[in-house]
Protein backbone atom coordinates (compact mmCIF):
# COMPACT_ATOMS: atom_id res chain seq x y z
CA UNK A 1 0.00 0.00 0.00
CA UNK A 2 1.78 3.50 -0.96
CA UNK A 3 1.99 6.53 1.27
CA UNK A 4 -1.20 9.08 0.68
CA UNK A 5 -1.68 12.04 2.58
CA UNK A 6 1.23 13.74 3.05
CA UNK A 7 1.69 17.19 3.95
CA UNK A 8 4.78 18.91 2.36
CA UNK A 9 4.92 22.61 1.26
CA UNK A 10 5.84 23.26 -2.72
CA UNK A 11 6.07 27.18 -2.39
CA UNK A 12 7.86 28.63 0.94
CA UNK A 13 7.95 31.42 2.57
CA UNK A 14 11.14 33.96 1.96
CA UNK A 15 10.82 34.70 5.66
CA UNK A 16 11.29 31.31 6.52
CA UNK A 17 12.10 28.50 3.96
CA UNK A 18 12.10 29.18 0.36
CA UNK A 19 12.59 25.88 -0.57
CA UNK A 20 11.08 26.08 -4.02
CA UNK A 21 9.09 28.69 -4.51
CA UNK A 22 9.58 32.83 -5.14
CA UNK A 23 9.15 34.17 -1.83
CA UNK A 24 4.98 33.19 -1.56
CA UNK A 25 3.47 33.95 1.74
CA UNK A 26 0.91 31.44 1.99
CA UNK A 27 1.93 27.78 2.81
CA UNK A 28 0.07 25.46 0.19
CA UNK A 29 0.21 21.92 1.13
CA UNK A 30 0.39 19.13 -1.15
CA UNK A 31 -2.84 17.39 0.44
CA UNK A 32 -6.15 18.40 2.16
CA UNK A 33 -5.62 15.61 5.09
CA UNK A 34 -3.37 15.77 7.36
CA UNK A 35 -3.15 11.60 8.43
CA UNK A 36 -0.41 9.52 6.24
CA UNK A 37 -1.58 6.00 6.10
CA UNK A 38 1.54 3.32 6.32
CA UNK A 39 4.79 3.27 4.28
CA UNK A 40 4.67 -0.01 1.99
CA UNK A 41 7.00 -2.53 2.90
CA UNK A 42 7.87 -3.42 -0.69
CA UNK A 43 11.38 -3.03 -2.30
CA UNK A 44 11.70 -0.50 -5.16
CA UNK A 45 14.92 0.37 -7.02
CA UNK A 46 15.85 2.67 -9.24
CA UNK A 47 18.36 1.57 -12.14
CA UNK A 48 21.55 2.84 -12.26
CA UNK A 49 22.27 4.43 -14.85
CA UNK A 50 24.26 3.02 -18.11
CA UNK A 51 27.86 4.01 -19.32
CA UNK A 52 28.40 4.28 -23.25
CA UNK A 53 30.46 6.73 -25.08
CA UNK A 54 27.58 9.18 -26.49
CA UNK A 55 25.04 9.23 -23.58
CA UNK A 56 22.01 11.01 -25.02
CA UNK A 57 17.91 10.47 -25.26
CA UNK A 58 15.49 10.67 -28.28
CA UNK A 59 13.71 13.20 -26.33
CA UNK A 60 16.54 16.22 -26.56
CA UNK A 61 18.39 14.74 -29.81
CA UNK A 62 15.58 16.26 -31.99
CA UNK A 63 14.92 19.69 -30.39
CA UNK A 64 15.41 22.62 -32.23
CA UNK A 65 17.99 24.81 -31.29
CA UNK A 66 16.55 27.60 -30.03
CA UNK A 67 19.44 29.13 -28.29
CA UNK A 68 23.23 29.81 -29.51
CA UNK A 69 25.41 26.72 -28.42
CA UNK A 70 27.54 28.11 -25.37
CA UNK A 71 29.23 24.98 -25.80
CA UNK A 72 32.32 26.91 -27.05
CA UNK A 73 35.32 25.56 -26.21
CA UNK A 74 34.89 21.75 -24.70
CA UNK A 75 37.76 20.18 -23.14
CA UNK A 76 39.57 16.89 -23.15
CA UNK A 77 38.61 14.91 -20.40
CA UNK A 78 40.39 15.46 -17.14
CA UNK A 79 40.56 13.67 -14.19
CA UNK A 80 43.02 15.84 -12.20
CA UNK A 81 41.46 16.27 -8.72
CA UNK A 82 38.35 14.16 -9.99
CA UNK A 83 39.08 10.82 -8.22
CA UNK A 84 36.28 10.54 -6.09
CA UNK A 85 33.24 8.76 -7.10
CA UNK A 86 29.85 9.51 -6.01
CA UNK A 87 29.73 7.07 -3.26
CA UNK A 88 33.44 7.99 -2.06
CA UNK A 89 32.36 11.50 -1.46
CA UNK A 90 28.58 10.93 0.07
CA UNK A 91 31.21 9.24 2.69
CA UNK A 92 33.18 12.54 3.44
CA UNK A 93 30.16 14.32 4.01
CA UNK A 94 27.73 14.24 7.13
CA UNK A 95 26.37 17.39 7.33
CA UNK A 96 25.86 20.36 4.60
CA UNK A 97 24.39 23.47 4.91
CA UNK A 98 22.14 25.63 2.83
CA UNK A 99 22.38 29.80 2.10
CA UNK A 100 19.31 29.92 1.79
CA UNK A 101 16.81 33.21 0.35
CA UNK A 102 20.20 34.16 -0.61
CA UNK A 103 21.73 33.88 -4.28
CA UNK A 104 18.61 32.42 -5.76
CA UNK A 105 16.73 35.70 -4.16
CA UNK A 106 14.49 37.36 -6.95
CA UNK A 107 15.71 40.99 -7.09
CA UNK A 108 19.44 40.15 -6.30
CA UNK A 109 21.41 38.76 -4.22
CA UNK A 110 19.98 40.74 -0.68
CA UNK A 111 16.72 41.33 -1.87
CA UNK A 112 15.05 38.89 0.27
CA UNK A 113 17.01 40.00 3.80
CA UNK A 114 20.55 38.93 4.09
CA UNK A 115 23.84 40.19 3.50
CA UNK A 116 26.12 39.37 0.63
CA UNK A 117 27.74 36.13 1.43
CA UNK A 118 31.72 36.66 2.92
CA UNK A 119 34.48 34.35 3.70
CA UNK A 120 33.40 35.05 7.31
CA UNK A 121 29.94 33.21 7.10
CA UNK A 122 31.88 30.60 5.18
CA UNK A 123 34.04 30.46 7.76
CA UNK A 124 31.52 30.43 10.69
CA UNK A 125 29.60 27.02 8.74
CA UNK A 126 33.22 25.61 8.58
CA UNK A 127 34.04 26.20 12.17
CA UNK A 128 30.63 24.54 13.33
CA UNK A 129 31.08 21.25 11.62
CA UNK A 130 29.58 21.12 8.25
CA UNK A 131 31.78 20.18 5.95
CA UNK A 132 29.29 20.88 2.75
CA UNK A 133 27.25 24.19 1.44
CA UNK A 134 24.99 23.86 -0.83
CA UNK A 135 24.29 27.10 -3.05
CA UNK A 136 20.59 27.76 -4.56
CA UNK A 137 21.10 30.10 -7.27
CA UNK A 138 19.02 32.10 -9.93
CA UNK A 139 19.64 32.65 -13.16
CA UNK A 140 16.96 33.66 -15.51
CA UNK A 141 16.69 36.77 -14.36
CA UNK A 142 20.03 37.62 -15.21
CA UNK A 143 20.01 36.10 -18.84
CA UNK A 144 18.73 37.57 -22.11
CA UNK A 145 15.28 36.44 -22.98
CA UNK A 146 16.27 35.64 -26.63
CA UNK A 147 19.67 34.15 -25.90
CA UNK A 148 19.27 32.62 -22.61
CA UNK A 149 22.79 33.96 -22.39
CA UNK A 150 23.74 34.72 -18.89
CA UNK A 151 25.17 37.82 -17.77
CA UNK A 152 28.99 37.58 -16.88
CA UNK A 153 29.11 39.38 -13.89
CA UNK A 154 26.38 36.93 -12.44
CA UNK A 155 28.31 33.71 -13.51
CA UNK A 156 31.50 35.61 -11.78
CA UNK A 157 29.68 36.56 -8.38
CA UNK A 158 28.55 32.69 -7.97
CA UNK A 159 32.33 31.26 -9.05
CA UNK A 160 33.22 33.81 -6.11
CA UNK A 161 30.92 32.03 -3.66
CA UNK A 162 32.16 29.04 -4.82
CA UNK A 163 35.44 29.58 -4.25
CA UNK A 164 34.80 30.71 -0.72
CA UNK A 165 33.50 27.30 0.21
CA UNK A 166 36.38 25.51 -1.88
CA UNK A 167 39.28 27.45 -0.01
CA UNK A 168 38.10 26.57 3.50
CA UNK A 169 38.02 23.07 1.93
CA UNK A 170 34.17 23.04 1.73
CA UNK A 171 32.33 20.64 -0.64
CA UNK A 172 29.81 21.99 -2.63
CA UNK A 173 26.67 21.77 -4.10
CA UNK A 174 25.49 24.36 -7.33
CA UNK A 175 21.67 24.50 -8.25
CA UNK A 176 19.43 26.42 -10.59
CA UNK A 177 16.83 27.00 -8.13
CA UNK A 178 12.66 27.96 -8.37
CA UNK A 179 14.53 30.43 -10.39
CA UNK A 180 10.95 32.14 -10.96
CA UNK A 181 9.57 28.79 -11.97
CA UNK A 182 10.32 28.26 -15.25
CA UNK A 183 11.61 25.23 -15.36
CA UNK A 184 9.81 23.92 -11.56
CA UNK A 185 6.57 24.23 -13.04
CA UNK A 186 6.67 23.71 -16.47
CA UNK A 187 7.17 19.72 -16.36
CA UNK A 188 5.28 19.05 -18.70
CA UNK A 189 5.31 18.05 -22.56
CA UNK A 190 4.10 21.33 -24.34
CA UNK A 191 6.77 23.19 -22.12
CA UNK A 192 9.33 20.10 -22.82
CA UNK A 193 11.18 21.64 -26.14
CA UNK A 194 11.37 24.90 -24.78
CA UNK A 195 13.29 24.30 -21.29
CA UNK A 196 15.24 21.31 -22.63
CA UNK A 197 16.81 24.05 -24.93
CA UNK A 198 17.14 26.70 -21.81
CA UNK A 199 18.27 23.67 -19.86
CA UNK A 200 21.15 23.06 -22.30
CA UNK A 201 22.11 26.63 -22.48
CA UNK A 202 21.79 27.80 -19.04
CA UNK A 203 24.24 24.57 -17.89
CA UNK A 204 26.26 24.50 -21.05
CA UNK A 205 27.38 28.11 -19.49
CA UNK A 206 27.60 26.98 -15.69
CA UNK A 207 29.55 24.04 -15.98
CA UNK A 208 32.19 26.14 -18.22
CA UNK A 209 32.55 29.04 -16.27
CA UNK A 210 33.00 26.45 -13.10
CA UNK A 211 34.93 23.87 -15.00
CA UNK A 212 38.46 24.31 -13.33
CA UNK A 213 37.03 23.05 -9.39
CA UNK A 214 38.13 20.06 -8.58
CA UNK A 215 35.73 16.91 -7.44
CA UNK A 216 34.72 19.44 -4.34
CA UNK A 217 32.25 20.80 -6.28
CA UNK A 218 28.93 19.44 -7.84
CA UNK A 219 26.16 20.44 -10.01
CA UNK A 220 22.41 20.16 -9.56
CA UNK A 221 20.54 20.16 -12.34
CA UNK A 222 16.66 21.66 -10.52
CA UNK A 223 15.74 22.19 -7.48
CA UNK A 224 11.75 21.12 -6.68
CA UNK A 225 10.04 20.07 -10.08
CA UNK A 226 6.53 19.89 -9.91
CA UNK A 227 5.48 16.07 -10.77
CA UNK A 228 2.65 14.12 -10.39
CA UNK A 229 2.29 11.88 -13.23
CA UNK A 230 4.03 9.29 -15.06
CA UNK A 231 3.86 11.51 -18.20
CA UNK A 232 5.90 14.57 -16.40
CA UNK A 233 8.11 12.04 -14.97
CA UNK A 234 9.10 11.29 -18.63
CA UNK A 235 9.60 14.91 -18.98
CA UNK A 236 12.02 15.46 -15.91
CA UNK A 237 13.98 12.75 -17.05
CA UNK A 238 14.39 14.38 -20.40
CA UNK A 239 15.31 17.73 -18.72
CA UNK A 240 17.84 15.47 -16.27
CA UNK A 241 19.60 14.01 -19.39
CA UNK A 242 19.87 17.31 -20.93
CA UNK A 243 21.85 18.68 -17.37
CA UNK A 244 23.75 15.63 -17.73
CA UNK A 245 24.66 15.18 -21.36
CA UNK A 246 25.34 19.55 -21.56
CA UNK A 247 27.84 19.61 -18.36
CA UNK A 248 29.49 16.16 -19.76
CA UNK A 249 29.93 17.89 -23.47
CA UNK A 250 31.92 20.66 -21.95
CA UNK A 251 34.41 18.24 -20.68
CA UNK A 252 38.01 18.81 -18.74
CA UNK A 253 36.98 18.31 -15.14
CA UNK A 254 33.25 18.24 -16.14
CA UNK A 255 33.64 15.13 -17.62
CA UNK A 256 33.98 13.25 -14.19
CA UNK A 257 32.24 15.92 -11.98
CA UNK A 258 29.43 14.43 -9.89
CA UNK A 259 26.01 15.28 -10.87
CA UNK A 260 23.05 15.52 -8.56
CA UNK A 261 19.42 14.64 -10.28
CA UNK A 262 16.27 15.03 -8.25
CA UNK A 263 13.11 13.39 -7.53
CA UNK A 264 9.84 14.23 -8.27
CA UNK A 265 8.64 17.62 -6.26
CA UNK A 266 11.87 15.69 -4.19
CA UNK A 267 9.21 14.07 -2.69
CA UNK A 268 9.84 11.25 -1.09
CA UNK A 269 6.83 9.43 -1.59
CA UNK A 270 6.72 10.66 -5.02
CA UNK A 271 10.00 9.24 -5.49
CA UNK A 272 8.98 6.30 -4.60
CA UNK A 273 6.65 5.64 -6.64
CA UNK A 274 7.21 7.56 -9.86
CA UNK A 275 10.84 7.59 -10.27
CA UNK A 276 12.56 3.73 -12.16
CA UNK A 277 15.54 4.88 -13.75
CA UNK A 278 18.51 7.07 -13.58
CA UNK A 279 20.22 9.54 -16.32
CA UNK A 280 22.40 7.76 -18.71
CA UNK A 281 25.87 9.04 -18.69
CA UNK A 282 29.29 8.76 -20.04
CA UNK A 283 31.01 7.86 -16.70
CA UNK A 284 30.13 5.66 -14.22
CA UNK A 285 29.21 5.78 -10.82
CA UNK A 286 29.49 9.79 -10.72
CA UNK A 287 25.42 10.88 -10.45
CA UNK A 288 23.33 11.15 -6.87
CA UNK A 289 20.00 11.69 -6.00
CA UNK A 290 18.12 14.58 -4.44
CA UNK A 291 15.38 14.36 -2.16
CA UNK A 292 13.61 17.81 0.66
CA UNK A 293 11.85 16.79 3.84
CA UNK A 294 9.89 19.09 5.76
CA UNK A 295 7.56 16.21 7.47
CA UNK A 296 5.09 16.59 9.01
CA UNK A 297 4.31 19.93 7.26
CA UNK A 298 2.02 20.94 10.38
CA UNK A 299 5.04 21.21 12.41
CA UNK A 300 7.81 22.31 9.86
CA UNK A 301 5.88 25.25 7.98
CA UNK A 302 1.89 25.58 9.12
CA UNK A 303 2.00 28.70 10.03
CA UNK A 304 -2.20 28.95 10.98
CA UNK A 305 -4.50 26.41 12.32
CA UNK A 306 -6.81 24.93 9.41
CA UNK A 307 -10.42 23.28 9.35
CA UNK A 308 -8.72 20.24 8.20
CA UNK A 309 -5.85 20.35 10.93
CA UNK A 310 -4.08 22.21 13.74
CA UNK A 311 -0.01 23.58 13.58
CA UNK A 312 1.97 20.87 15.52
CA UNK A 313 3.52 22.97 18.26
CA UNK A 314 5.55 20.10 19.50
CA UNK A 315 6.93 17.03 17.75
CA UNK A 316 8.31 13.52 19.00
CA UNK A 317 8.31 10.83 22.02
CA UNK A 318 8.84 13.06 25.18
CA UNK A 319 7.85 16.28 23.79
CA UNK A 320 3.86 16.39 23.85
CA UNK A 321 2.74 19.07 25.87
CA UNK A 322 0.06 18.36 28.52
CA UNK A 323 -1.97 22.01 28.49
CA UNK A 324 -1.73 22.45 25.08
CA UNK A 325 -2.70 19.08 23.43
CA UNK A 326 -4.92 20.08 20.38
CA UNK A 327 -0.90 21.21 18.88
CA UNK A 328 0.37 17.77 20.01
CA UNK A 329 1.20 16.29 17.22
CA UNK A 330 -1.08 13.57 14.96
CA UNK A 331 1.25 11.92 12.71
CA UNK A 332 4.64 12.44 11.23
CA UNK A 333 7.06 11.70 14.37
CA UNK A 334 9.86 9.11 14.87
CA UNK A 335 8.56 6.07 13.09
CA UNK A 336 7.16 7.75 10.06
CA UNK A 337 10.46 9.69 9.38
CA UNK A 338 12.55 6.09 9.35
CA UNK A 339 10.24 4.42 7.19
CA UNK A 340 10.65 7.06 4.51
CA UNK A 341 14.16 7.29 5.31
CA UNK A 342 14.26 3.55 4.81
CA UNK A 343 12.44 3.72 0.99
CA UNK A 344 15.19 5.87 -0.18
CA UNK A 345 17.85 3.68 1.36
CA UNK A 346 16.16 0.87 -0.85
CA UNK A 347 15.67 2.53 -4.27
CA UNK A 348 19.04 4.21 -4.36
CA UNK A 349 21.32 3.80 -1.75
CA UNK A 350 21.00 -0.10 -2.19
CA UNK A 351 22.11 -0.13 -5.84
CA UNK A 352 24.91 1.88 -5.06
CA UNK A 353 23.31 5.49 -5.64
CA UNK A 354 23.61 8.00 -3.00
CA UNK A 355 21.00 10.42 -1.93
CA UNK A 356 21.16 13.89 -0.94
CA UNK A 357 18.75 15.29 1.43
CA UNK A 358 19.10 18.62 -0.22
CA UNK A 359 16.69 20.26 2.65
CA UNK A 360 15.24 20.07 5.73
CA UNK A 361 14.19 22.41 8.59
CA UNK A 362 11.28 23.01 11.11
CA UNK A 363 10.38 26.70 11.61
CA UNK A 364 10.94 28.37 15.28
CA UNK A 365 7.98 29.62 16.49
CA UNK A 366 9.13 32.58 18.55
CA UNK A 367 5.21 33.73 18.44
CA UNK A 368 4.84 31.07 21.75
CA UNK A 369 5.77 32.00 25.10
CA UNK A 370 6.81 30.81 28.30
CA UNK A 371 6.39 26.65 28.75
CA UNK A 372 5.15 26.12 25.31
CA UNK A 373 7.88 28.26 23.69
CA UNK A 374 10.45 26.14 26.07
CA UNK A 375 9.07 23.29 24.77
CA UNK A 376 8.41 23.75 21.29
CA UNK A 377 12.16 24.53 20.57
CA UNK A 378 12.81 21.49 22.78
CA UNK A 379 11.16 19.22 20.68
CA UNK A 380 12.46 21.73 17.51
CA UNK A 381 15.86 20.52 18.59
CA UNK A 382 15.11 16.59 18.73
CA UNK A 383 13.36 16.83 15.49
CA UNK A 384 16.47 18.06 14.12
CA UNK A 385 18.33 15.55 15.89
CA UNK A 386 16.27 13.03 14.89
CA UNK A 387 16.19 13.56 11.27
CA UNK A 388 19.51 13.89 10.76
CA UNK A 389 20.62 10.94 12.87
CA UNK A 390 18.25 8.94 11.00
CA UNK A 391 18.89 10.29 7.60
CA UNK A 392 23.03 9.52 8.42
CA UNK A 393 21.70 6.10 9.31
CA UNK A 394 20.08 5.25 6.23
CA UNK A 395 23.05 6.83 3.89
CA UNK A 396 21.03 9.92 3.19
CA UNK A 397 23.02 12.92 3.53
CA UNK A 398 21.12 15.93 5.19
CA UNK A 399 21.40 19.74 4.53
CA UNK A 400 19.89 21.97 6.71
CA UNK A 401 17.76 24.93 5.11
CA UNK A 402 18.87 28.42 6.48
CA UNK A 403 17.03 31.23 5.47
CA UNK A 404 19.15 33.26 7.06
CA UNK A 405 17.11 36.51 7.92
CA UNK A 406 16.54 37.21 11.35
CA UNK A 407 12.75 37.30 11.71
CA UNK A 408 9.90 35.65 13.41
CA UNK A 409 8.98 32.16 12.01
CA UNK A 410 12.51 31.72 10.54
CA UNK A 411 15.05 28.26 10.68
CA UNK A 412 17.87 30.27 10.42
CA UNK A 413 20.81 29.47 13.10
CA UNK A 414 23.61 31.71 11.86
CA UNK A 415 22.96 35.53 12.31
CA UNK A 416 24.53 36.96 9.14
CA UNK A 417 24.61 40.41 10.24
CA UNK A 418 27.94 39.54 12.44
CA UNK A 419 28.86 36.06 11.84
CA UNK A 420 27.61 34.80 15.16
CA UNK A 421 25.64 31.40 16.12
CA UNK A 422 22.00 32.76 16.70
CA UNK A 423 20.20 29.81 17.75
CA UNK A 424 22.47 27.22 19.45
CA UNK A 425 20.04 24.73 20.30
CA UNK A 426 19.24 23.94 16.99
CA UNK A 427 22.37 23.52 15.98
CA UNK A 428 23.17 21.71 18.69
CA UNK A 429 20.46 19.56 17.58
CA UNK A 430 21.80 19.17 14.09
CA UNK A 431 25.51 18.25 16.06
CA UNK A 432 24.28 15.71 18.02
CA UNK A 433 22.48 14.15 14.68
CA UNK A 434 25.29 14.37 13.00
CA UNK A 435 28.06 12.55 15.85
CA UNK A 436 29.54 15.31 16.28
CA UNK A 437 29.01 16.14 20.32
Amino acid sequence: MKIINRLLLSCCLVSLINCGGGGSDSATAQSSSATPSSVSSSSSSVAPPSSSSAASSSSTAAVEELYPSYNTNPLPADSTGMSSNAVDIASKISLGWNIGNTLEAIGGETAWGNPMVTNELIQLVKSNGFEAVRIPVSWDQYANQETAEINSAWLDRVKDVVQLCVDNDIYVIVNIHWDGGWLENNVTPNKQAANVAKQKAFWEQIATHLREFDERVMFAGANEPNVDTAEQMDVLLAYHQTFVDAVRATGGRNAYRVLIVQGPATDIEKTHELWSDMPDDTVADRLMAEVHFYTPYNFTLMREDESWGNQFYYWGEGFHSLTDTEHNPTWGEEPFVTELFELMQQQFIAQGIPVILGEFAAMRRDNLTGEALELHLASRAHYLKYVTQEALDKGLIPFYWDSGALNNLGSGIFNRQDNTVFDQQALDGLLQGAGKQ
